[in-house]
């Protein structure tokens, strides 16, 4: 029976597991889009960027191996956003997502951040779902992300 919890463990973003998962996760963002007319952009992910004392990347696991990634990374002092958030199939569905969101949070939290922004597509809207039941609300674009369709936004509570 699987893990009710994963583990999370911060990692560098070219550690062999989180870049098979980023690699994962692009792919799959490649096969879902739905624009015939453009292609899913990807963006490596800065390893500096995603590492102290600016970010951190966090690598899921269960007892099945690496299941999930994401990473959090300072734009402004105060300012934090969550970029690449991905879970295997095998373990959607099971909460994992809150659980590594929230990670985010406490991780940008500590970075200084008092606000958490993301930007997402329409065609994800499990994660858009995840977003707004973890408290994000729909802000203006603040990337230029090709990408993207929807930008959100988290005020982080003040004694986080």
């Amino acid at each position: 029976m699987p893990s009710p919890v994963p583990s999370l463990s911060v990692v560098p973003v070219t550690d062999p597991a989180a870049a098979e998962l980023v690699a994962e996760y692009f792919a799959f963002r490649a096969r879902g889009w739905p624009d015939a007319t453009t292609r899913y952009r990807p963006t490596q992910p800065d390893a500096a960027a995603f590492a102290p004392p600016g970010g951190a990347f966090l690598l899921v696991r269960d007892e099945g191996g690496p299941a999930g990634c994401g990473g959090v990374r300072l734009l402004t002092p105060g300012r934090a956003e969550v970029k690449h958030l991905y879970l295997r199939e095998r373990v959607r569905g099971r909460g994992w997502g809150r659980l590594l969101l929230a990670a985010l949070e406490e991780h940008a939290a500590h970075l200084g951040a008092r606000e958490v922004v993301l930007d997402t597509h329409a065609s994800l809207g499990p994660a858009q779902g995840l977003y707004r039941s973890s408290g994000y609300r729909e802000i203006a674009a603040y990337n230029d992300n090709p990408n993207a369709t929807h930008w959100f936004g988290k005020a982080l509570p003040a004694d986080a």
